[in-house]
């Protein structure tokens, strides 16, 4: 048997321990990011940007953007831990729990995040002005998994005893709000339906043409959008990734611009319980079956 001095074994667990911290700190040199694609891939690149570099300054770890082709790809990549955070809309949060076993989640969420609408528009000389309207009429939702671009306005075409499949002339799929807004401008569809944050942006940049296009009908407020992780994440991380969102302030250059990008006041805490009204409406519509690992 072989006896160790108590200088030795001081040495030997020292060395252990900093075996221990330098593989954890290799694990992790890397924070991988995503975000549902809602909007046009350059214009997510855009916004995350100086939210990047500053995460990377707090953190201190490298940032890395991954973009994803669908709703569908950024919630596989978080379930997987092939991403570190990613930016959800409710609905994807929750198929992210359902599919995880619910090892997943949200640490943050916009203060806006909170009380979230989605809009109806249509043409301006479509004739139509109020959700019983659009009976007989094509109709375009933005992607199946997006919460705000389809399952609550899904939901509330429903509670209006308009069931989308059966009493519209045609429903279609943009992909993203920004196509959607795209498609009824064009008159390739009379209608469409997107999150408001989305549309008061185009129109505040002059890309949509209120005069055109109309507003016929805004959603009820629901929790929607957040920053969410895998469970596996180390809390020490996870804390200091909220708290990097927290520490947010638009009262500084970088504050301000990124969350003007971010389209927020600010970042508050947010918790899993927030979305059971999302998951009930997404198991009312029939759209979680099948999720489960």
């Amino acid at each position: 048997m072989i006896s160790l001095s108590p200088s030795r074994t001081f040495k030997s667990l020292m060395t252990c321990a900093w075996l221990a911290f330098a593989l954890g700190a290799h694990a992790q040199q890397v924070l991988r990011v995503t975000a549902i694609p809602d909007e046009s891939p350059t214009e997510l690149a855009r916004k995350f940007e100086p939210l990047g570099k500053y995460l990377e300054a707090k953190l201190g770890m490298k940032v890395e953007w991954t973009p994803v082709t669908d709703y569908a790809a950024a919630v596989e990549t978080l379930v997987n831990r092939k991403i570190d955070l990613a930016w959800f809309g409710g609905f994807t949060f929750v198929q992210s729990s359902v599919r995880s076993g619910g090892k997943t989640i949200p640490l943050v969420q916009r203060e806006e995040d909170a009380v979230f609408k989605s809009v109806f528009i249509a043409g301006r000389d479509s004739g139509i002005n109020k959700l019983e309207d659009l009976k007989g009429k094509t109709l375009s939702f933005g992607s199946q998994s997006s919460t705000s671009g389809h399952l609550m306005p899904r939901s509330y075409l429903l509670a209006a005893k308009i069931d989308p499949d059966k009493d519209l002339k045609r429903i279609s799929f943009s992909g993203a709000h920004d196509a959607t807004i795209a498609a009824v401008a064009s008159g390739k569809v009379d209608a469409g339906a997107l999150n408001i944050s989305v549309w008061n942006k185009f129109v505040e940049d002059k890309k949509v043409d209120p005069a055109a296009v109309k507003v016929i009908y805004t959603t009820p407020a629901y929790y929607d959008y957040n920053w969410t992780v895998h469970a596996d994440m180390p809390a020490a991380l996870r804390e200091k990734i909220a708290q990097a969102f927290l520490d947010l302030n638009p009262a500084t250059a970088q504050g301000a611009e990124i969350l003007k990008l971010q389209r927020a006041a600010k970042f508050v805490p947010t918790k899993a319980e927030n979305y059971e009204g999302i998951k009930s409406a997404a198991e009312n519509a029939g759209l979680l079956r099948g999720l489960s690992q």
